[in-house]
């Protein structure tokens, strides 16, 4: 079972941001198709049987660096889409794998030193009475996408609900190995949505065939403690 809250705490934060009005769009994949996807280090981790990829837009705002205070303002605020799929190590310890990180900022884009897919993109988040649009497009590219969501009541979160959204490391490959970064903040308040339009072409980019099933969809407004932690090799 994944952990509600935080597996560990990140108490010398490398990046210290918040993370607000974000969509999970999370599709069921056969293990197989998305393992090949995969270093092999990285096992596929599953629940009821099937892999999961996450389509997830949203806002960064007030990111600083360790050392900042919070009197002094951080970057503006930018919008980042990732699709991810979660693994696991041998030792078994999960967390998320990156097939591709859109974002808005270039600053951002110094995170592929550490090995994170990160390109640059025309990204846009909006919102317009009770529903959220979200937009983008690599740089260079056909690759696009665009949501539009209706957040419903906030929800009690089931097991699903939980293993999907809340994961508390990143892995990356960089020099030949496998890196980890740890990641803090507090659980996410979530709820249900409904999509009004969804159109995609991140997944098929990845190299991802069509998906089993129709989508499962939750929102959140936010977390506003996000501390992310330095990435290290993890140890053979």
């Amino acid at each position: 079972m994944v952990a509600y809250g935080a597996e560990q705490r990140v108490r010398v934060p490398a990046l210290r941001a918040r993370w607000l009005r974000q969509a999970f769009v999370h599709w069921p994949f056969r293990p197989e198709a998305v393992q090949a996807l995969l270093p092999r280090e990285l096992v596929v981790d599953e629940y009821e049987g099937v892999a999961w990829v996450g389509f997830t837009p949203f806002v960064m705002a007030d990111v600083r660096a360790p050392g900042v205070p919070a009197a002094v303002p951080g970057l503006p605020a930018f919008a980042e889409t990732n699709l991810r799929t979660y693994v696991r190590r041998e030792d078994g310890r999960d967390g998320i794998w990156f097939l591709s990180i859109l974002v808005g900022c270039p600053v951002m884009l110094a995170a592929r030193a550490a090995g994170a897919p990160y390109t640059l993109g025309h990204l846009r988040v909006t919102t317009d009475g009770d529903t959220v649009s979200y937009m983008g497009s690599r740089a260079a590219g056909r690759v696009s996408y665009r949501l539009d969501v209706r957040p419903g009541e906030p929800l009690r979160p089931t097991e699903r609900d939980v293993w999907l959204t809340s994961r508390w490391r990143a892995y990356t490959r960089r020099l030949g190995r496998i890196w980890e970064t740890p990641v803090e903040h507090e659980p996410w308040p979530l709820a249900g949505a409904a999509v009004d339009v969804l159109e995609e072409t991140l997944t098929g980019a990845a190299g991802l065939p069509a998906p089993l099933d129709e989508p499962v969809v939750h929102y959140s407004p936010g977390v506003g403690h996000v501390r992310l932690g330095a990435s290290r090799p993890c140890s053979a």
